[in-house]
C-alpha cells in the first residue's frame, strides 16, 4: 500500500505532529521530510514513551508517529496511555522495522490508526500522515491479516463472534472491503453510493463491532474467523 492525498486546502492550519523515536538521527530525517510540506508542520520531538506521553498531552497534535520500540515506556504503552486520557486524542501511526512485528498488531489493538515501515520513502511518509489525519486508517492489508493469522495460530478455531449477527449484509459487505484496505472514498466508488452513506454504514460496523477505528474492527474481523471465512 502506498499512501498518497493531496495536500490540505489552502487556508486551513498545518497539520501538528509529534515525533517520538529514541533515535535522535531518525527524529531530524523525519521533520525534514514532513516539514518540506507547507500543510505539515512538527511541534514535538520525544526521545521515549515516557517522555511521549506528557508531551502529547500538552500539545494535542493532530498526528503522532510512535516507534514501536523505545526506552523506559514502549510504543504501545504509550499508544494506550495516551488514548486512554485525552478527551481528542491525536491519530497515531506506529513506526516499525518489521511487517511482521507482534508489537505492532499489539499496537493496533491498542488503537493505533495503523502502521508504517522504516524503510517507507518520503512520498508514503507524508501520504500516511495526511491520511490517517482526515479520518482514515493506514492499513496494509495483507500485513495486517498475517499478523492477526499469527497472533492466533495454534489455538482453537474462534467462535463467530456475536456481532456478526448483527451487521447488515451491506455493513458486511463494507467491513470486507474495509479490510482490503479502501478509503472511504474507493468504498463509495466501489458500492456505488454516495460518501455520507459510507460513512453511516462504516460508523455501524464500529459501533457493532465495539471498535474505536477501522483498523480496530478488521482486527476484531479476524481475530473472530469473520474474514477468514469470507474473505
Amino acid at each position: 500500500m502506498s499512501p498518497e492525498s493531496p495536500p490540505a486546502p489552502a487556508g486551513r492550519p498545518p497539520l501538528r505532529i509529534v515525533l517520538a523515536d529514541d533515535e535522535r538521527m531518525v527524529r531530524t530525517a523525519l521533520r525534514v521530510i514532513l516539514e518540506a510540506e507547507p500543510d505539515l508542520e512538527v511541534v514535538g520531538e520525544a526521545a521515549s514513551g515516557a517522555e511521549a506521553v506528557p508531551l502529547v498531552r500538552s500539545l494535542a497534535p493532530d498526528v503522532v508517529l510512535m516507534d514501536v520500540r523505545m526506552p523506559e515506556i514502549d510504543g504501545i504503552r504509550a499508544t494506550e496511555q495516551i488514548l486512554a486520557t485525552m478527551a481528542e486524542p491525536p491519530r497515531v501511526v506506529v513506526v516499525t522495522t518489521f511487517e511482521n512485528d507482534a508489537y505492532v498488531y499489539d499496537a493496533l489493538r491498542a488503537g493505533a490508526a495503523g502502521f508504517l515501515l522504516k524503510r517507507a520513502d518520503p512520498d508514503e511518509l507524508i501520504g500516511a500522515v495526511r491520511l490517517v489525519a482526515r479520518g482514515d486508517s493506514l492499513l496494509f492489508p495483507a500485513a495486517v491479516r498475517a499478523l492477526a493469522v499469527a497472533h492466533t495460530a495454534g489455538g482453537p478455531a474462534p467462535a463467530a463472534p456475536a456481532w456478526a449477527a448483527r451487521l447488515t449484509d451491506r455493513e458486511a459487505d463494507v467491513l470486507r472491503l474495509m479490510a482490503t484496505g479502501l478509503s472511504n472514498h474507493e468504498l463509495s466508488e466501489r458500492l456505488g453510493v454516495g460518501p455520507q452513506t459510507v460513512k453511516t454504514h462504516v460508523a455501524a460496523v464500529l459501533a457493532k463491532t465495539g471498535s474505536r477505528d477501522r483498523t480496530q474492527a478488521v482486527i476484531a474481523a479476524y481475530e473472530g474467523g469473520f474474514l477468514m471465512k469470507k474473505s
